[in-house]
Protein backbone atom coordinates (compact mmCIF):
# COMPACT_ATOMS: atom_id res chain seq x y z
CA UNK A 1 0.00 0.00 0.00
CA UNK A 2 1.21 3.59 -0.79
CA UNK A 3 1.85 5.62 1.89
CA UNK A 4 0.55 9.10 1.15
CA UNK A 5 -2.56 10.86 -1.25
CA UNK A 6 -2.61 14.33 -1.70
CA UNK A 7 -5.43 15.95 -2.10
CA UNK A 8 -6.64 19.43 -3.15
CA UNK A 9 -9.33 21.78 -5.31
CA UNK A 10 -9.37 23.71 -8.42
CA UNK A 11 -8.64 26.70 -6.00
CA UNK A 12 -5.11 25.58 -6.35
CA UNK A 13 -4.76 26.40 -9.73
CA UNK A 14 -3.16 23.07 -10.46
CA UNK A 15 -4.54 21.79 -13.76
CA UNK A 16 -5.44 18.32 -14.08
CA UNK A 17 -2.49 17.56 -16.77
CA UNK A 18 0.22 18.78 -13.59
CA UNK A 19 -2.04 17.00 -11.48
CA UNK A 20 -1.10 13.84 -13.59
CA UNK A 21 2.57 14.29 -13.75
CA UNK A 22 3.37 15.57 -10.06
CA UNK A 23 0.58 13.08 -8.34
CA UNK A 24 -1.99 14.59 -6.64
CA UNK A 25 -5.35 14.54 -7.11
CA UNK A 26 -7.47 17.30 -7.81
CA UNK A 27 -11.45 18.14 -6.93
CA UNK A 28 -13.18 20.34 -9.38
CA UNK A 29 -14.83 23.24 -7.91
CA UNK A 30 -18.53 24.15 -8.48
CA UNK A 31 -20.36 27.22 -10.32
CA UNK A 32 -24.21 28.18 -10.21
CA UNK A 33 -24.60 30.30 -13.12
CA UNK A 34 -27.64 31.82 -13.86
CA UNK A 35 -29.20 28.91 -11.92
CA UNK A 36 -27.49 26.02 -14.04
CA UNK A 37 -24.55 24.21 -12.10
CA UNK A 38 -21.08 23.69 -13.86
CA UNK A 39 -17.92 22.62 -12.51
CA UNK A 40 -14.22 24.11 -13.32
CA UNK A 41 -11.95 22.20 -15.73
CA UNK A 42 -14.84 19.68 -16.55
CA UNK A 43 -17.88 21.57 -18.19
CA UNK A 44 -16.62 25.51 -17.81
CA UNK A 45 -13.33 26.67 -19.21
CA UNK A 46 -11.61 29.96 -18.21
CA UNK A 47 -12.77 31.78 -21.32
CA UNK A 48 -16.39 30.79 -21.02
CA UNK A 49 -16.45 31.90 -17.60
CA UNK A 50 -15.27 35.13 -18.82
CA UNK A 51 -17.52 35.51 -21.46
CA UNK A 52 -20.45 34.82 -18.82
CA UNK A 53 -19.29 37.12 -16.56
CA UNK A 54 -18.40 40.17 -19.13
CA UNK A 55 -22.40 39.39 -20.20
CA UNK A 56 -23.66 40.21 -16.56
CA UNK A 57 -24.60 36.40 -15.47
CA UNK A 58 -24.86 35.77 -12.04
CA UNK A 59 -22.39 33.15 -11.00
CA UNK A 60 -22.29 32.01 -7.28
CA UNK A 61 -19.32 29.69 -5.86
CA UNK A 62 -19.84 27.14 -4.05
CA UNK A 63 -17.82 23.77 -1.86
CA UNK A 64 -17.43 20.22 -3.70
CA UNK A 65 -20.28 18.07 -2.16
CA UNK A 66 -19.72 16.41 1.05
CA UNK A 67 -20.72 12.65 -1.01
CA UNK A 68 -17.78 13.68 -3.61
CA UNK A 69 -15.20 14.50 -0.97
CA UNK A 70 -15.68 10.70 0.43
CA UNK A 71 -16.18 9.36 -2.69
CA UNK A 72 -12.46 10.26 -3.58
CA UNK A 73 -11.15 9.86 0.10
CA UNK A 74 -12.88 6.21 0.30
CA UNK A 75 -11.28 5.64 -3.38
CA UNK A 76 -7.65 6.55 -2.31
CA UNK A 77 -7.69 5.11 1.07
CA UNK A 78 -8.50 1.54 -0.68
CA UNK A 79 -4.59 2.39 -2.27
CA UNK A 80 -2.94 4.45 0.50
CA UNK A 81 -2.56 4.55 3.91
CA UNK A 82 -3.39 8.34 4.39
CA UNK A 83 -4.26 11.17 2.82
CA UNK A 84 -3.33 14.94 3.09
CA UNK A 85 -6.32 17.14 2.06
CA UNK A 86 -5.11 20.75 1.44
CA UNK A 87 -8.48 22.73 0.33
CA UNK A 88 -8.95 26.45 0.24
CA UNK A 89 -8.24 28.66 3.01
CA UNK A 90 -11.09 28.54 5.31
CA UNK A 91 -10.84 32.32 5.63
CA UNK A 92 -12.49 31.91 2.46
CA UNK A 93 -14.40 29.31 1.90
CA UNK A 94 -16.62 26.70 4.58
CA UNK A 95 -14.94 23.78 2.61
CA UNK A 96 -12.06 23.47 4.70
CA UNK A 97 -14.36 23.22 8.41
CA UNK A 98 -16.60 20.72 6.51
CA UNK A 99 -13.83 18.29 6.02
CA UNK A 100 -12.86 18.89 9.39
CA UNK A 101 -15.34 17.66 10.23
CA UNK A 102 -16.01 14.56 8.60
CA UNK A 103 -11.98 13.50 8.92
CA UNK A 104 -12.67 13.26 12.58
CA UNK A 105 -15.60 10.42 11.93
CA UNK A 106 -14.79 6.65 11.04
CA UNK A 107 -13.39 5.43 8.69
CA UNK A 108 -11.30 8.73 8.12
CA UNK A 109 -10.29 9.30 11.32
CA UNK A 110 -6.42 9.20 11.75
CA UNK A 111 -6.40 8.64 8.18
CA UNK A 112 -7.58 11.69 7.01
CA UNK A 113 -4.96 15.17 7.35
CA UNK A 114 -6.81 18.20 6.49
CA UNK A 115 -4.51 21.43 6.12
CA UNK A 116 -5.60 24.87 6.76
CA UNK A 117 -2.60 26.50 6.18
CA UNK A 118 -4.69 30.12 5.22
CA UNK A 119 -3.60 29.47 0.94
CA UNK A 120 -5.11 29.62 -2.27
CA UNK A 121 -4.56 30.21 -5.88
CA UNK A 122 -0.73 29.93 -6.81
CA UNK A 123 -0.27 30.39 -2.71
CA UNK A 124 -1.89 26.72 -2.21
CA UNK A 125 -0.20 25.53 -5.70
CA UNK A 126 3.48 26.39 -4.40
CA UNK A 127 2.02 24.77 -0.65
CA UNK A 128 1.24 21.77 -2.31
CA UNK A 129 4.47 21.15 -3.90
CA UNK A 130 6.09 22.07 -0.52
CA UNK A 131 3.88 19.19 0.63
CA UNK A 132 5.35 16.51 -1.80
CA UNK A 133 8.87 17.65 -0.87
CA UNK A 134 7.94 16.56 2.56
CA UNK A 135 6.74 13.77 1.96
CA UNK A 136 9.44 12.32 -0.13
CA UNK A 137 11.78 13.11 2.82
CA UNK A 138 10.14 10.62 5.20
CA UNK A 139 7.65 12.81 6.86
CA UNK A 140 3.99 11.38 7.94
CA UNK A 141 1.22 12.98 7.00
CA UNK A 142 0.34 14.29 10.65
CA UNK A 143 3.87 15.97 10.42
CA UNK A 144 3.48 17.23 7.04
CA UNK A 145 0.01 18.67 8.18
CA UNK A 146 1.80 19.81 11.45
CA UNK A 147 5.10 21.59 9.00
CA UNK A 148 2.78 23.12 6.74
CA UNK A 149 0.63 24.85 9.01
CA UNK A 150 3.42 25.96 10.81
CA UNK A 151 4.18 28.17 8.18
CA UNK A 152 1.09 29.53 7.37
CA UNK A 153 1.85 33.17 8.05
CA UNK A 154 5.09 32.78 6.06
CA UNK A 155 3.62 33.82 2.52
CA UNK A 156 2.77 37.38 1.30
CA UNK A 157 0.36 37.65 -2.32
CA UNK A 158 -0.49 41.43 -3.40
CA UNK A 159 -3.27 41.71 -6.10
CA UNK A 160 -4.12 44.38 -8.39
CA UNK A 161 -7.49 44.63 -9.98
CA UNK A 162 -8.28 46.14 -12.86
CA UNK A 163 -11.86 46.57 -12.62
CA UNK A 164 -14.23 47.59 -9.43
CA UNK A 165 -17.18 45.91 -10.96
CA UNK A 166 -16.68 42.33 -9.12
CA UNK A 167 -15.61 43.75 -6.07
CA UNK A 168 -18.48 46.18 -6.24
CA UNK A 169 -21.00 42.73 -7.06
CA UNK A 170 -19.79 40.40 -4.14
CA UNK A 171 -19.98 43.75 -1.51
CA UNK A 172 -16.28 43.89 -0.84
CA UNK A 173 -16.91 48.14 -1.86
CA UNK A 174 -20.02 50.49 -2.63
CA UNK A 175 -21.39 51.40 -5.42
CA UNK A 176 -20.19 55.27 -5.10
CA UNK A 177 -16.67 53.83 -4.36
CA UNK A 178 -16.61 51.92 -7.59
CA UNK A 179 -18.08 54.52 -9.99
CA UNK A 180 -15.81 56.89 -8.08
CA UNK A 181 -12.84 54.93 -8.24
CA UNK A 182 -13.56 54.11 -11.68
CA UNK A 183 -13.64 57.55 -13.03
CA UNK A 184 -10.35 58.19 -11.17
CA UNK A 185 -9.12 55.00 -12.64
CA UNK A 186 -7.79 53.87 -9.53
CA UNK A 187 -6.78 50.46 -8.90
CA UNK A 188 -7.02 48.55 -5.95
CA UNK A 189 -4.22 45.98 -4.23
CA UNK A 190 -5.27 42.95 -2.42
CA UNK A 191 -3.38 41.41 0.13
CA UNK A 192 -3.46 37.84 0.74
CA UNK A 193 -2.47 36.66 4.32
CA UNK A 194 -3.96 34.73 7.12
CA UNK A 195 -6.06 33.41 4.51
CA UNK A 196 -8.05 35.70 3.86
CA UNK A 197 -8.14 38.61 0.99
CA UNK A 198 -7.79 42.18 2.26
CA UNK A 199 -7.49 45.31 1.45
CA UNK A 200 -3.75 46.59 1.14
CA UNK A 201 -3.45 50.09 -0.74
CA UNK A 202 -4.33 51.67 -4.30
CA UNK A 203 -3.03 53.27 -7.42
CA UNK A 204 -3.82 55.39 -10.05
CA UNK A 205 -3.67 53.17 -13.19
CA UNK A 206 -1.93 49.87 -13.62
CA UNK A 207 1.40 50.77 -13.96
CA UNK A 208 1.40 52.24 -10.54
CA UNK A 209 -0.16 49.37 -9.04
CA UNK A 210 2.78 46.98 -10.74
CA UNK A 211 5.31 49.63 -9.19
CA UNK A 212 3.75 49.42 -5.81
CA UNK A 213 3.16 45.59 -5.94
CA UNK A 214 7.19 45.23 -6.74
CA UNK A 215 8.34 47.36 -4.45
CA UNK A 216 6.31 45.65 -1.25
CA UNK A 217 7.62 42.64 -2.39
CA UNK A 218 11.32 43.70 -2.10
CA UNK A 219 10.84 45.30 0.92
CA UNK A 220 9.33 41.92 2.03
CA UNK A 221 12.27 40.24 0.80
CA UNK A 222 14.56 42.71 2.42
CA UNK A 223 13.16 42.48 6.29
CA UNK A 224 10.09 40.10 6.66
CA UNK A 225 11.80 37.44 4.97
CA UNK A 226 15.19 38.41 5.06
CA UNK A 227 16.78 35.12 6.33
CA UNK A 228 14.90 32.71 4.70
CA UNK A 229 15.61 34.40 1.51
CA UNK A 230 19.39 34.34 2.54
CA UNK A 231 18.69 30.62 3.17
CA UNK A 232 17.21 30.24 -0.13
CA UNK A 233 14.00 29.43 1.45
CA UNK A 234 11.53 31.62 -0.40
CA UNK A 235 9.65 31.13 -3.60
CA UNK A 236 8.36 34.02 -5.76
CA UNK A 237 5.26 33.49 -7.17
CA UNK A 238 2.68 35.26 -9.77
CA UNK A 239 -0.93 34.72 -10.69
CA UNK A 240 -2.91 36.72 -13.02
CA UNK A 241 -6.52 36.87 -15.18
CA UNK A 242 -5.11 39.36 -17.85
CA UNK A 243 -4.67 38.75 -21.54
CA UNK A 244 -1.43 37.00 -22.73
CA UNK A 245 0.33 40.21 -23.74
CA UNK A 246 -0.40 41.79 -20.39
CA UNK A 247 0.72 39.31 -18.46
CA UNK A 248 4.03 38.51 -20.60
CA UNK A 249 5.10 42.11 -19.83
CA UNK A 250 4.05 41.19 -16.04
CA UNK A 251 6.24 38.09 -15.55
CA UNK A 252 9.22 40.07 -17.57
CA UNK A 253 8.64 42.82 -15.03
CA UNK A 254 9.19 40.52 -12.63
CA UNK A 255 11.96 38.59 -13.69
CA UNK A 256 13.90 42.17 -14.60
CA UNK A 257 12.79 43.25 -10.76
CA UNK A 258 14.13 39.83 -9.53
CA UNK A 259 16.66 38.39 -11.63
CA UNK A 260 17.47 34.60 -10.82
CA UNK A 261 14.64 34.11 -8.76
CA UNK A 262 12.49 30.87 -10.51
CA UNK A 263 8.48 32.04 -11.21
CA UNK A 264 5.90 29.76 -10.18
CA UNK A 265 2.97 31.24 -12.55
CA UNK A 266 -0.94 30.41 -12.50
CA UNK A 267 -3.63 31.62 -14.03
CA UNK A 268 -6.09 32.83 -11.41
CA UNK A 269 -8.58 30.43 -10.70
CA UNK A 270 -11.35 31.06 -11.72
CA UNK A 271 -13.05 31.35 -7.65
CA UNK A 272 -10.93 33.92 -7.12
CA UNK A 273 -11.94 35.37 -10.47
CA UNK A 274 -15.07 36.03 -9.27
CA UNK A 275 -14.13 38.55 -7.10
CA UNK A 276 -11.71 40.33 -9.27
CA UNK A 277 -12.60 39.79 -13.22
CA UNK A 278 -10.94 40.03 -16.06
CA UNK A 279 -7.00 42.18 -15.97
CA UNK A 280 -5.81 41.26 -12.41
CA UNK A 281 -2.36 40.70 -11.62
CA UNK A 282 -0.90 39.46 -8.85
CA UNK A 283 2.83 38.73 -7.25
CA UNK A 284 3.77 36.84 -3.80
CA UNK A 285 5.92 35.08 -1.56
CA UNK A 286 6.06 31.38 -0.16
CA UNK A 287 8.69 30.34 2.40
CA UNK A 288 9.67 26.61 2.24
CA UNK A 289 8.12 24.77 5.83
CA UNK A 290 11.07 24.00 8.55
CA UNK A 291 11.05 20.47 9.26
Amino acid sequence: MKKIAVVTDSHSSISPAEANVIGVHVLPMPFTIDGQDYFEGVNLTRQQFFGYQRAGANIGTSQPAPAAVMELWDKLLQEYESILYMPISSGLSHSCQTAFAYAEEEPYAGRVFVVDNGRVGTPLHRSILDALELIEKGLSAAECKAALEAAKNDMVIYLAVETLEYLKRGGRISSTAAAVGTMLNIKPILHLATGKLESYKKARGMHKACETMLESIRSDLAIRFQEAHSRGDVFLMAAGSADEQTTAKWLKQIETAFPGMPILYDDLSMGVSCHTGEGALGIGLSVRPRV
